[in-house]
């Protein structure tokens, strides 16, 4: 049979409600054991698969549903399941001689699998078997199966098995499963709503335990309206009384009017009074919100920001005069900017960051006095920095980009010279290597990846402002030149959003610059101007979020400035965002995406915490 997406069978088994006599035996709570620790292998001694294999020294049998036997040692199967040790040793009638048989439900191929894990800790699963599996280790309480079983199913999540998983995973009591399972199915709801057939199966109950969610990753409430009236429609007539319990599922702070309105105009909201009332009630609070101003609305559960998916985090830069170490968070859903109190020890600006595992890397920089070759990195769960290895190189004005699990450091200013020098570091073994030299040497340059290629693009070599442009494969560890920018650009900021590169601002040997130009590789095409931006800067911070590409401080020819505006490259145009706490230029962002405690570093999480809008614009002004 045709099996569309992975693990359609669990998908349909979980979905149909069925389930196994263990399962609806048990009724109280058993202690979660479906992830494995963080340990090696098991490693199991090889005379025990060599007695199986040579029949030898077996004193059981085990019989499988069909009648078929397999000999086995009673003490090797007992060491692995609890059931089998109780069943062999009669610990629960003691008075009888110890059994030396066991009658089972199991399936020949699924027995096969268990006693292989029994013999060497190993077992074969597969999207065919891992159903049965899960149901046979649980119900004879082979826990390691469990385990294993788990993390497969774990690897394989996706948005379109991530909802079979999950309610698979609440029918074997797999707490940490289902934990990591809601976490996902929330981190990807919007491609879950394209790629889950499932979604349209979910109960009520379910649906509004996701959309109620305040990690549901979402960047329009548009989208929950879109996926009410996906569900709803699916059985309009039977589901239609949820209406108005599934609206106040969705946050309206980050809607218009016109958008309320357009919500509306939908057939099945319309035919009902209350929906309607409430969407009318709903347009004049956002139109009261917007007008005075005041901060009740966040109050109102309708204007709950959602906590953001990712977290950007604004490191360091230069301000009033000098560098600093000033960090602020940036919350997306509510458009919020947040001071963080995990500042470094040591100002510094001109320097790269970046994520990498969910940890934060600053590299190189300035202090107003030493050029550092330094590289310091921070846990946001923790809150803790931490010194890494040294770079060959100090680099002030340094281009810095990740890939593939490693961090790249180009050229910059070590005190004394621009440099062309490159190094890249492995956080396995905390060591940085040199490879290949740029063509040019570029400071205040600006780098990014697309296409497991490196971009670098401008920057300032000691004597001019540069339009030059080249590209790094990294498969053969050379530098070739691609066609220059338009115009020349220092203290630009080159991004990466699908599948064209993006060089924005900077400074042209005359002017800051509100100019941006893109450039799709693997094309004929040159560098083509985009729309300018609305504010001339240099020595900002970029990042895309959200399908846009944000736009963060920097310097416009006579003072620093706190200004943050955005990209839409869809219809080229540019849009404001709130504004940063601090002016400051030559800063550095990066993006920490899925961090378990995203709520300390929102907006809600504030709020939470019991402080008030109020109290947060005062502690942030």
């Amino acid at each position: 049979m045709d099996v569309p997406m992975k693990l359609r069978k669990i998908t349909y088994y979980a979905a149909s409600g069925k389930c196994s006599k263990i399962t609806r035996r048990k009724k109280k709570l058993k202690k979660c054991v479906c992830v494995l620790p963080q340990t090696g292998e098991l490693e199991f001694p090889r005379v025990w698969e060599e007695l199986r294999n040579n029949n030898q020294l077996c004193d059981g049998v085990v019989r499988c549903s069909n009648g078929t036997e397999f000999r086995i040692h009673r003490a090797i199967l007992s060491a692995v399941s609890p059931y089998f040790k109780a069943l062999f040793t009669n610990s629960i009638n003691r008075e009888r001689e110890e059994n030396t048989e066991a009658n089972t439900n199991i399936p020949t191929t699924i027995l096969e699998a268990l006693l292989d894990f029994a013999y060497s800790g190993r077992c074969s699963i597969t999207e065919q078997n891992v159903e049965s599996l899960l149901k046979f280790a649980d119900q004879y309480e082979i826990l390691g199966v469990v385990q294993l079983c788990c993390k497969f199913l774990l690897d394989e999540m996706c948005p379109a098995n991530c909802l079979g998983i999950l309610q698979f995973a609440g029918q074997y009591f797999c707490t940490k499963l289902m934990e990591r399972g809601k976490l996902y199915v929330r981190h990807h709801f919007v491609d879950l709503l394209t790629d889950s057939s499932e979604y349209v199966n979910l109960t009520i109950t379910e649906l509004l335990d996701i959309l109620k969610d305040d990690e549901l990753n979402v960047k329009s409430e548009e989208i929950v309206f879109e996926a009410i009236k996906k569900w709803v429609n699916f059985l309009p007539m039977k589901r239609k009384i949820h209406l108005l319990e599934l609206l106040k599922c969705m946050r309206l702070h980050n809607l218009e009017n016109k958008q309320i309105t357009k919500m509306s105009k939908w057939s099945l909201l319309q035919k009902d009074p209350e929906c309607k009332q409430y969407m009318v009630e709903i347009q004049q609070l956002v139109r009261q919100f917007l007008l005075e101003e005041t901060e009740g609305g966040n109050d109102n559960y309708s204007f709950r920001p959602r906590i953001p998916y990712e977290i950007l985090f604004a490191v360091g830069g230069w301000s009033a005069g000098s560098p600093t170490n000033f960090i602020e968070i940036y919350d997306i859903r509510a458009d919020r900017w947040l001071l963080s109190t995990d500042t470094d020890s040591v100002p510094r600006a001109y320097h790269g960051l970046c994520s990498l595992r969910g940890l934060i890397y600053m590299v190189g920089g300035f202090d107003g006095n030493e050029y550092f070759n330094t590289m310091r990195c921070f846990n946001p769960v923790t809150h803790e920095w931490s010194e890494c290895a040294c770079m060959y190189y100090p680099r002030c004005y340094v281009s810095v980009v990740m890939h593939d699990e490693r961090i790249y450091a180009m050229g910059g200013y070590n005190g004394r010279v621009r440099m062309n020098t490159v190094e890249r570091y492995n956080p396995d073994k905390n060591q940085w290597e040199l490879i290949a030299p740029m063509l040019k040497q570029r400071s205040d340059a600006s780098a990014a990846v697309l296409n497991s290629k490196i971009y670098i693009v401008g920057g300032f070599n000691g004597q001019e402002v540069m339009c030059s442009a080249e590209m790094f494969d990294i498969a053969t560890n050379q530098w070739s030149y691609i066609p220059h920018m338009n115009s020349a650009r220092s203290g630009v900021s080159l991004v990466a959003f699908k599948n064209a590169l993006y060089a924005i601002g900077g400074f042209n040997g005359y002017t800051r610059l509100t100019t941006g130009e893109k450039f799709v590789p693997d094309s004929d095409s040159r560098w083509v101007e985009i729309t300018e931006m609305m504010t001339p800067r240099s020595n900002f911070a970029t990042i895309t979020m959200d399908d846009y590409i944000y736009i963060i401080g920097g310097f416009n020819g006579s003072t620093t400035i706190n200004y943050v505006e955005y990209y839409d490259p869809e219809s080229n145009e540019w849009l404001d965002a709130s504004s940063m706490n601090l002016n400051r230029s030559a800063l550095s962002v990066c993006v920490v995406s899925g961090l378990p405690n995203s709520r300390e570093y929102s907006y809600l999480g504030r709020l939470s915490n019991g402080d008030t809008a109020k109290d947060i614009e005062l502690q942030e002004g």
